[in-house]
C-alpha cells in the first residue's frame, strides 16, 4: 500500500492549492481517506475526511468553508483544494487511508499514511 502527495508549495495569504493524494496497492473504493497536517512544534492534527463512497464528510472548524475535500473512486484520487490559505495553513500535509469505510477523528484509526507535501503561506 502506498499513499503519494503533491501540490503543495509556496502561496501568499488568500491563496489557494490543491493538494492530491494518489493511492496503491489496495482497493481505494472500499476505505474513507483524510487529509492530517503537521505544523512545525505542533501535533499532527485532522483537517479533513471523507467516508469511502464520499457520502459524509468532516473537516476541522478552523478551514470550514476555505477547504474542500473530494475523491474519485473511478480514477482513484483524493484532492484537497484550500482556498483563503492563512499564515497558520502552513504544515506538511499528508493523505491517510482509514481502516475501513468509515472515517475516524482519531489518528490511530487511520492505518497508511503518505509522506506528505509541504504548504507554506507566508507573504
Amino acid at each position: 500500500e502506498q499513499l503519494v502527495e503533491s501540490g503543495g508549495g509556496l502561496v501568499q495569504p488568500g491563496g489557494s492549492l490543491k493538494l492530491s493524494c494518489a493511492p496503491s496497492g489496495f482497493n481505494f473504493d472500499l476505505y474513507a481517506m483524510g487529509w492530517f497536517r503537521r505544523a512545525p512544534g505542533k501535533a499532527s492534527g485532522l483537517v479533513a475526511a471523507m467516508m469511502s463512497n464520499g457520502d459524509s464528510t468532516y473537516y476541522t472548524d478552523a478551514v470550514k468553508g476555505r477547504f474542500t475535500i473530494s475523491r474519485d473512486n473511478d480514477l482513484d484520487t483524493l484532492n484537497l483544494e484550500m482556498n483563503d490559505l492563512r499564515t497558520e495553513n502552513t504544515a506538511l500535509y499528508s493523505c491517510a487511508k482509514s481502516g475501513g469505510p468509515r472515517f475516524s477523528l482519531a489518528p490511530h484509526s487511520y492505518d497508511n499514511w503518505g509522506q506528505g507535501t509541504q504548504v507554506t503561506v507566508t507573504a
